[in-house]
């Protein structure tokens, strides 16, 4: 028979397998897709990262050099050994038809990261993934830690704030963000990924730098250019444009979006139309990856859910006690006692990663009654409600959940 802890066992040592092939392959992805490498360090980087998932397969399972390099190429799940269940790694492609690490490899590997740092800090093995390793890779907690050092809510506020308002800009305006000067550090040039002779185009829903990648079209050079956060280019921040023949800049000319949703979701909707010109990436900075990812990006909607709610009435605040939850939203009729619903945003790419990390920690941290996903991740739903319920937790899309604390207020969402 297999007993709970052999099972919790079994569950981390595929934890860890997951976690070292997933970065082992973007490693390897990064060192065949990065011009100008030379190419003795491209083979070094791919012998080490093959060498890496050679040790998470075991010797029952081996794999030469030549189908690991092809491997990265195709489906990640094909590098994990029989027996570990891939989750969301199925079918996942690290490097895409431009020849680019794609977004939600990148993606991915945080999330289990921050998984097996939260299995680290509960006194869970985190197996062979040191804490250093860990504590380097999750910067947005050392943001978090240098916002809130000081004590001050409103200053927090305020500093949080900045970063998901203005994730990119010029050095002279970032330099002025209510910011401590350690944070204002995890600004960084502009990704060479993200650059195209000396220009670059801030996603016109989260403000960071978009990819931009070239491809011939019928033997016509052509140039994209859309936000590295996936459901951002499927909303509409995807271009083409036509290479210049010149140094000036790149104009671009939106690809087919879908209309505009119609009721509750129309609401939370971000605004696409307006095309993002190029900037100068001199003189420029963006915040790191991970910052961006994952405090920039759900911080979208945890300021557009505050800031609607607050238009129809509700009181709600941000980020309460020092970042103990997202919000806190008083509910109820005008006159009559109001009911408290603390929340917690979430956007992963990954549901089962995060299905994984609420039952690591038993529910919330922060003690959040709500779990709210973006709208676009509500397919999300069914299989965190049922990880959630078992805390005493519920689930909703921000949409949902707005029309819901209305509805009970005895005001329109929509």
């Amino acid at each position: 028979m297999t007993g709970p802890m052999d099972e919790d066992a079994r569950t981390l040592g595929e934890n860890r397998i997951r976690y070292l092939v997933t970065r082992a392959a973007l490693h390897a992805a990064k060192a065949m897709t990065t011009p100008g490498l030379a190419p003795q360090q491209r083979l070094t980087t791919l012998m080490e990262c093959h060498g890496t998932v050679l040790a998470a397969r075991g010797p029952a399972s081996p794999l030469s050099f030549g189908e690991f390099r092809r491997a990265v190429r195709g489906d990640l799940a094909l590098l994990l050994p029989s027996g570990v269940d891939p989750l969301d790694l199925g079918g996942l492609r690290v490097v895409d038809q431009d020849g680019q690490v794609t977004e939600d490899a990148f993606d991915l590997d945080l999330e289990q990261r921050m998984l097996l740092h939260t299995l680290r800090k509960l006194d869970k093995t985190a197996g062979a993934v040191s804490g250093r390793d860990l504590q380097s890779e999750i910067e947005q907690e050392t943001v978090f830690m240098l916002l809130s050092k000081q004590g001050d809510q409103l200053a927090y506020e305020e500093g949080r704030s900045d970063l998901i308002r203005h994730p990119s800009g010029p050095v002279s305006a970032l330099s002025e963000l209510k910011l401590p000067p350690l944070v204002v550090d995890f600004y960084e040039d502009i990704p060479y990924s993200s650059v195209y002779r000396g220009w670059w185009f801030p996603c016109p829903i989260c403000r960071w730098p978009m990819r931009l990648a070239l491809r011939k079209d019928a033997g016509v050079l052509v140039g994209s250019a859309r936000c590295w956060h996936a459901p951002h280019a499927e909303i509409g921040a995807a271009y083409l444009f036509r290479p210049p023949t010149d140094a000036s800049a790149p104009e671009l000319l939106p690809e087919p979006s879908p209309a505009r949703p119609n009721g509750r979701e129309s609401v939370l909707y971000p605004d696409v139309e307006a095309l993002p010109e190029a900037l100068p990436a001199a003189a420029h900075k963006a915040l790191a990856r991970g910052i961006w990812r994952y405090t920039t990006v759900p911080g979208l909607p945890e300021l557009a859910l505050r800031d609607r709610l607050a238009e129809r009435g509700l009181k709600v605040q941000l980020w309460p006690g020092l970042d103990a939850y997202d919000l806190l939203v008083e509910v109820g009729p005008k006159r009559a006692k109001k009911k408290a619903f603390r929340v917690d945003i979430k956007d992963y790419t990954s549901a089962a990663m995060l299905a994984k990390l609420v039952h690591a920690q038993e529910g919330d941290k922060g003690g959040a009654e709500w779990l709210v996903v973006p709208d676009y991740r509500c397919g999300q739903v069914p299989l965190l409600s049922g990880v959630c319920a078992r805390y005493g937790m519920k689930v909703a899309t921000a949409s949902a959940f707005g029309e819901l604390v209305c509805e009970q207020s005895g005001v329109s969402w929509t």
